[in-house]
């Protein structure tokens, strides 16, 4: 296609710019527009350089100018006539200078090329963004196409009504004055025989048309409702806790409007044909059949209305975990929407809530009330998008003193982050013919605390019943919830990643926490686990869930770690096997970055491999990193200041490569500040510190405790002895004191050392320890090897 037809065809937005292009002075659009194929065809980067081809192409555009000014005389074109007769004038102030007109023409055409390449990015890009938008499909092209049909429809019913009008007013004319005659004369006669005939077939056609415009209305709005806004609310759920997904309004609001008048419409020409049949009626009528349809009209306008009164936002608390769960006396907001807009509504709609409307009680469940301005106004003054809203922001949640509820109609009793409640609103619309349909709308289920410490259990809540429920008002979810399939759980679990910091989970981390759930399987995808598994029952070898370890490790990344797990550097849910095997084939200093297994709230670690004098690969770990030890130090400055003591006393950073090669400072480097070694903020505060560091597989006989210590040196948390925490002068005296009393060791410093030093050569028992940042003046190295015994 050639570029002046491409360029006609953009979007607007892109026809703007070419319209601002053209409105410099140089090429006028209409000779750009009328000489296209020729100057396309032209070689304009020579002409800038070559006089004698430039004067050739010059000469050449002056002749088709003149061509085209008598073409625009044949046509009688005036303006055109002389728009080009001025613009020959303007180019002949290049006779002297032909190539800078080429250069000037050349810039013009290389700009054209700019503003199409920019658009066809853009439109790849959308195209990405369409195929992963459920919003876009050739479902909806076809939804698009019916509503451009119904508008049509409309259209011409419009038309044929008034046609009707106008033959009913002729022959009710006709007939008047033929009952004036005296004489009757059979040709009038029949001639007003043959108006009524055709009358009434017109009246005929008129209501099949009718008749056909509902069917098509109907159809459309069983799509709409039970399809895409069915869609849309699924949507809203899954976004809800995390999935990536549009719940823009826009376009069913644009649906629903759109069908919400022609339906509008429709009432009114059925009201037109009363006017006509109140004026002209006969035997067999087809107008007294219209009934029916007025009927059918209102109620697909009433169902219509009812469906479009939806939860725009769902209940949310400005800090809470997520949206849905909610704690008293804490302000909570949340917005209502009218998927119909009509311009000629002349009245006010107020939107009320109310709570726990319409569900049933469980024993033993609380009930509560709704304070702050519960009734506002729909309005589009608060809407970004133009929506009909009605937005609450203040609203608080106040729990009933016992004995205010209601009879109880179940049994079941569930705890109170398993409670489950449910925001209602109410609406009245007025329609044309003053009749009034109430309106109402509910949130999704609800979970509301009175402590922030159970906010954890509501999220994983609000979670389960988003993932697995088929019904957004089963209140009683919990009295038997479902099994969660591992592919659910799993796209679960990574959205939690994924709109928390902007990544989500691999396929290898989620299989190693699908691992860590059901143990080694060939394909995971038949696993199932259970609520009360997930949320309930301690895992193996630790006091605390599955849920609350998970939860701990993505609060962590969150707060210290986004920017190094947004960029891919972090491992993170990597078993220790599989550490075992994807460094020892790596280059010395090869290290990765992944979480603890063993600590509640979120632990992060290294692992880097070294090799022995035989030349075989040892992987060693320090001591996981908290929340609390990456809320003084950054991880990354750990990383950069890492040191352990080697031969001869000398420290060295033993971490080299970042997983699977990539230099440390390289991957590392736009974390780091300014200072580093001994200027480093952070240099004084590592050396108070005790970091363990192992060898791989050394304390296997330990107990079930100790297990993950064991592989990766992630010891259970001790008061004291884990890195992150500054150690405690007296507690430090206690300990020097305790060591200096013990037995196997000896009161002298140097016999200490020497006594320790052989124990630790003789008994297999212990492992030997490696110690962060030895060269501090303030830490004795004695007193360093005594804690770790105490470690151990």
């Amino acid at each position: 296609m050639a570029q002046w037809e491409s360029l006609q065809q953009l979007h607007s937005s892109y026809s703007q710019q070419l319209h601002e292009l053209y409105d410099r002075d140089g090429l006028p659009m209409d000779v750009r527009h009328y000489l296209a194929a020729w100057i396309e065809k032209q070689e304009w980067e020579r002409a800038a350089q070559d006089l004698d081809f430039a004067m050739v192409l010059y000469q050449v555009l002056l002749e088709n100018l003149d061509n085209q000014y008598s073409r625009f005389v044949q046509e009688e074109l005036f303006l055109m006539q002389h728009n080009i007769r001025r613009y020959k004038q303007n180019f002949q102030r290049y006779q002297e200078s032909p190539c800078t007109l080429a250069g000037m023409i050349l810039w013009f055409l290389g700009k054209e090329k700019e503003i199409l390449q920019t658009a066809r990015l853009d439109e790849q890009v959308q195209g990405l963004k369409m195929d992963q938008s459920p919003m876009n499909t050739d479902t909806h092209k076809d939804l698009e196409r019916q509503m451009a049909g119904l508008r049509n429809e409309v259209q011409c019913l419009e038309h044929t009504l008034i046609c009707l009008e106008e033959q009913q007013d002729e022959f009710d004319f006709k007939y008047k004055t033929l009952q004036m005659e005296v004489m009757t004369d059979k040709a009038q006669q029949m001639q007003i025989q043959t108006l009524l005939n055709k009358l009434n077939e017109c009246r005929k056609t008129l209501l099949s048309a009718l008749t056909r415009l509902l069917d098509s209305c109907g159809l459309l709005q069983g799509v709409l409702v039970q399809g895409e806004l069915a869609d849309w609310q699924r949507r809203q759920q899954r976004a809800c806790i995390g999935a990536p997904d549009d719940v823009c309004l826009d376009q069913l609001d644009k649906w629903f409007t759109g069908l919400a008048r022609c339906l509008v419409q429709v009432l009114k020409f059925l009201k037109k044909l009363e006017e006509l049949m109140g004026k002209l009626s006969y035997d067999q009528d087809p107008f007294k059949q219209q009934k029916p349809l007025q009927v059918r009209a209102e109620t697909l306008l009433r169902d219509l209305l009812k469906s479009s009164f939806v939860v725009e936002t769902q209940p949310s608390m400005p800090q809470g975990k997520g949206p849905l769960v909610l704690r008293t006396n804490v302000q909570f907001s949340v917005k209502a929407r009218l998927l119909v807009k009509f311009p000629e509504l002349n009245h006010s709609m107020k939107v009320t809530v109310s709570m726990d409307r319409d569900t049933p009680q469980v024993k033993g469940s609380r009930r509560f009330n709704v304070l702050g301005t519960s009734s506002k106004a729909l309005t589009m003054a608060e809407s970004q998008d133009g929506g009909l809203v009605a937005d609450f922001r203040h609203l608080t949640l106040k729990e009933q003193k016992s004995g205010g509820g209601g009879k109880v109609v179940s049994e079941i009793s569930l705890s109170v982050t398993e409670e489950l409640h449910v925001i209602s609103f109410k609406t009245n619309f007025e329609l044309p013919d003053a009749e009034v349909v109430e309106l109402q709308a509910s949130s999704l289920p609800v979970v509301i605390i009175s402590n922030s410490s159970q906010q954890q259990s509501a999220w994983v809540a609000v979670l389960w019943f988003s993932m697995l429920s088929e019904s957004p008002k089963d209140v009683l979810f919990f009295a038997n919830p479902p099994m969660a399939p591992w592919p659910v759980l799993a796209e679960m679990l990574s959205w939690q990643f994924l709109s928390s910091t902007g990544r989500g989970l691999e396929s290898s981390q989620l299989d190693m926490i699908a691992h860590k759930l059901f143990d080694k399987q060939d394909n995971y995808d038949t696993c199932q686990i259970s609520w009360a598994r997930f949320s309930k029952e301690n895992t193996a070898h630790a006091n605390f869930t599955f849920w609350v370890w998970f939860d701990g490790i993505l609060t962590m990344v969150k707060a210290c770690l986004e920017e190094m797990w947004k960029d891919g550097f972090i491992l993170g849910f990597v078993s220790k096997e599989r550490v075992k095997r994807l460094l020892k084939k790596k280059l010395r200093g090869t290290f990765l970055l992944r979480f603890s297994e063993s600590i509640k709230d979120g632990g992060v670690t290294f692992s880097w491999v070294d090799y022995t004098p035989d030349n075989e690969p040892d992987v060693k770990s320090v001591q996981p990193f908290t929340r609390t030890d990456l809320a003084q130090i950054p991880f990354h400055e750990i990383i950069r200041n890492f040191q352990l003591m080697e031969a001869d006393n000398v420290p060295e950073n033993p971490l080299l490569y970042l997983y699977p090669n990539i230099p440390k400072d390289q991957a590392f480097g736009k974390y780091y500040t300014d200072k580093c070694g001994e200027e480093s903020p952070y240099v004084k505060y590592i050396r108070t510190k005790l970091v363990f560091v192992s060898k791989e597989g050394r304390l296997e006989a330990k107990s079930p405790q100790y297990s993950d210590m064991a592989e990766g040196a992630e010891a259970p948390p001790s008061q004291g002895e884990l890195c992150g925490q500054t150690a405690d002068g007296d507690a430090i005296l206690k300990a020097a004191e305790a060591a200096m009393n013990d037995p196997l060791l000896s009161s002298t410093g140097r016999d200490a050392d020497g006594d320790l030093l052989a124990l630790l050569d003789q008994e297999e028992d212990f492992n030997s320890w490696d110690l962060l940042t030895l060269d501090g003046p303030q830490i004795d190295l004695t007193f360093q090897f005594d804690c770790a015994i105490g470690q151990l």
